[in-house]
């Protein structure tokens, strides 16, 4: 079985489907396992200041894929124990740490060997026998390189500065002349450090500000910025906001007074905090009604789910039906737009797409009906509950449990897509029937002679 990056986050199960819809419960490992726990508290530590190789799996308590792999992680940390560092972090109660190291899905199985800052992803299969070797191949490279002259050592300086160390132009320097512009008038999120060039503290904290504000600004696609201020030179700014210490943080929002940071100062602490703001500023989530292939396939293809719903057609229930069944799909949008796993919300109407409708196997059992879809495996799964909001909660919630039965969209690809005309929000009307007068038409000429 071969590894890829979306297991049970955005793929369909088995291998396929997924998403973090449901709270995380106890971990997997305790302290009598040989398996570490991580956490950003001592991921630093334990790993990136490490000379020895580790082996990491990034684990959802509620994935099931996850709960499988557990008897064979803790037999693999055993078997390697003295040899390479075996781990574990859980990145649904971490997201800062699974955000670091682009995991999307569960489990994602990294290798840090000799760079630390760029692990490598486990390819092999989930048996601990097929683990264990794929960690003594790439402790053979490891000592290779260090044999041919290749630093395999750590260099503190290097992770703690570097590798998903980020780049200091995404820390954007403020000052007396562009603050307000660029951070009081703006609609997105602030993050700014007051530092001050000689605080030992503020040096600490650099390499992390600089690293959190790239990841920050990857995924939330620029919306959450990180700022510096050197308070030593922009005086009027440290005096406005009440600087009296190095480094202070503190977090702007629109319309809002400024607020002190208090989460931790590693780069995980920081975009944590980072996301949680980006996830609570999130604008309402939009439904799209699919009126061309465009609306289809550009907004399936940037999300890791698409859901789509067939609505009955508006004289089967009018106005007001329709929008009590899009004010469900727009409460479930709401309720799940804080999750990362992404997803976008679709609606046609019955009959409208026919080609669609085929293609997953929607129409032989009723309207409304609801299809999840995973577009980059072309899987997709069908609501078989109510169209409610427990009935779909149910649905994705099993889906990210691995219970959800699921199929290949019709042809292996998106059909094709028809273009129609916008719900304009009113009730439909019934077709006009043309009248015919038959009054001129003679029906009683022929009518009923026999011809012989």
């Amino acid at each position: 079985m071969t590894h890829t990056s979306f297991t049970c986050s955005s793929s369909l199960s088995p291998g396929v489907f997924g998403c973090s819809l449901i709270l995380a419960c106890q971990g997997f490992y305790s302290a009598s396992d040989d398996v570490v726990e991580l956490n950003p508290s001592n991921f630093n530590r334990e790993v990136l200041q490490s000379d020895s190789l580790w082996l990491i799996e990034f684990y959802a308590p509620w994935c099931g894929h996850c709960q499988s792999l557990t008897a064979d992680w803790k037999k693999t940390a055993t078997a390697l124990k003295g040899i390479v560092k075996v781990g574990a972090v859980d990145a649904d109660q971490h997201k800062s740490l699974g955000g670091q190291y682009g995991v999307k899905g569960f489990p994602t199985i990294k290798i840090f060997g000799a760079n630390k800052n760029k692990p490598d992803d486990y390819q092999g299969a989930r048996s601990s026998q097929a683990i264990v070797d794929g960690a003594l191949n790439a402790l053979r490279s490891l000592v290779k390189d260090r044999m041919s002259g290749r630093s395999g050592g750590s260099d503190y300086n290097r992770q703690s500065g570097g590798g998903g160390g980020g780049s200091k132009k995404d820390v954007v320097e403020l000052t007396d002349d562009n603050f307000d512009r660029l951070v009081l008038g703006s609609d997105d999120v602030w993050l700014v450090e007051f530092f001050a060039p000689w605080c030992g503290h503020c040096k600490n904290l650099e390499p992390e500000w600089t690293a959190a504000a790239s990841a920050v600004k990857e995924q939330t696609k620029d919306k959450v910025h990180l700022g510096a201020v050197d308070a030593t030179v922009h005086q009027g700014l440290a005096s406005r906001y009440g600087i009296r210490g190095f480094p202070t943080i503190k977090i702007f929002k629109k319309g809002e007074e400024p607020e002190d940071y208090q989460g931790g100062r590693t780069r995980s602490d920081i975009i944590a905090q980072a996301l949680d703001l980006f996830s609570e500023n999130a604008p309402p989530p939009a439904i799209y009604e699919i009126l061309n292939e465009d609306v289809l396939k550009k907004t399936c293809e940037e999300y890791q789910l698409c859901v789509i719903a067939v609505l009955p057609h508006i004289l089967d229930t009018g106005a007001a039906g329709r929008n009590g069944y899009l004010e469900v799909m727009m409460k479930m949008a709401e309720k799940y737009k804080k999750k990362m796993w992404g997803s976008v919300w679709l609606w046609t109407e019955a009959g409208a797409q026919m080609d669609l409708e085929a293609s997953l196997g929607i129409g032989g059992f009723g309207y409304p009906a609801m299809a999840a879809i995973n577009a980059r495996k072309m899987k997709f799964a069908l609501l078989k509950g109510s169209f409610s909001e427990t009935g779909i909660h149910e649905f994705l919630r099993d889906l990210s449990v691995g219970r959800g039965s699921t199929a290949t969209v019709g042809g292996g690809a998106l059909p094709k897509i028809n273009s129609v005309e916008p719900w304009d929000g009113k009730d439909g009307e019934l077709p006009v029937e043309e009248d015919y007068d038959l009054s001129d038409i003679d029906l009683d000429d022929d009518f009923g002679k026999e011809e012989l």
